[in-house]
């Protein structure tokens, strides 16, 4: 029988994205990920009843091609491209835990190197701002079924008894963005993870209902693959916000307020790429008791 092994970690959140955060840079606490499955420890660790609890895990590793990288687990053991809200914690953690001085820094990711601006107040990490990369719009770059260089806008997917108009924005991950009058709980748990696996959606997507406030304000709630009803996802307030402005529903700048708090966002139309603004907090240091069987 296998031992159980001690693993450190961090807890954090992004207005409300919570993730287990663990290392492997070397340093007495850190883990190395040869002894263990990372998809295993991401479904154990997650659990609310039976682990840490949290949206997921992120694994913050050394990096060829950037200053650092990371590598991220839904709850349930799939590994995701991006996490906009993970990103920003990745960035406090190695700034206020001492692994970089730097304000500016890039880390990798599946979906590319992402570049981090850190804002400081009396030391600490308080809010990053991250450059999200390239919005992708045509459907073979997002990726959703049909002609790969047409755009996805308020294209109609059936579900069980209903058809939404879905617009797709691809930011290193998929998103089904779909604007209501008032985004209910049936939107969320009845139509979100059938809208998740629909046939569109080759890798599956995250799914975002939005509720347009004025031309700078949007709220959102959002399904995500993998992991269910979040209170955040920093990918998907950008896709929300690049898919509100190119329906000609509000301006390139806008809020996004989530259940777990509000992010900035910035599209800038010239270059497609999305800034994201907003806070990443520490939770709990700890200790966690990894059963491999």
């Amino acid at each position: 029988m296998a031992e159980k092994k001690t693993i450190n970690f961090t807890k954090m959140q992004g207005a409300g994205n919570d993730y287990v955060y663990i290392d492997t840079l070397g340093s007495p606490t850190s883990v190395s990920p040869d002894e263990i499955s990372l998809p295993d420890l991401a479904i154990k660790i997650s659990d609310r009843h039976f682990g840490v609890g949290g949206d997921g895990l992120i694994v913050i590793m050394p990096s060829v091609n950037a200053d650092f990288r990371m590598r991220m687990f839904n709850a349930d053991g799939s590994e995701a491209q991006m996490c906009g809200n993970g990103t920003r914690c990745v960035a406090k953690y190695l700034h206020d835990k001492g692994f970089t001085d730097k304000t500016v820094f890039t880390l990798e990711t599946l979906a590319g190197i992402k570049v981090l601006h850190l804002h400081i107040e009396n030391g600490v990490t308080k809010e990053v701002t991250v450059d999200m990369g390239k919005a992708m719009l045509s459907r073979g770059d997002v990726p959703a079924a049909g002609d790969k260089d047409s755009k996805m806008v308020d294209s109609p997917v059936m579900v069980d008894d209903s058809e939404f108009p879905v617009t797709a924005v691809g930011m290193g991950n998929p998103h089904g963005v779909i604007f209501v009058d008032d985004i209910t709980d049936r939107h969320i748990f009845h139509y979100g993870p059938l809208l998740e696996k629909a046939e569109v959606w080759p890798e599956k997507a995250n799914i975002e209902f939005i509720k347009v406030v004025d031309r700078k304000h949007l709220d959102m709630r959002v399904w995500e693959r993998g992991s269910g009803e979040t209170l955040a996802c920093g990918t998907g307030a950008c896709a929300s916000a690049v898919a509100s402005y190119i329906k000609g529903l509000t301006d390139a700048e806008v809020d996004v307020r989530l259940l777990g708090g509000t992010l900035h966002i910035v599209y800038d139309t010239e270059t497609g790429h999305v800034m994201m603004t907003g806070p990443a907090e520490f939770v709990a240091d700890g200790a966690y008791y990894y059963d491999p069987e």
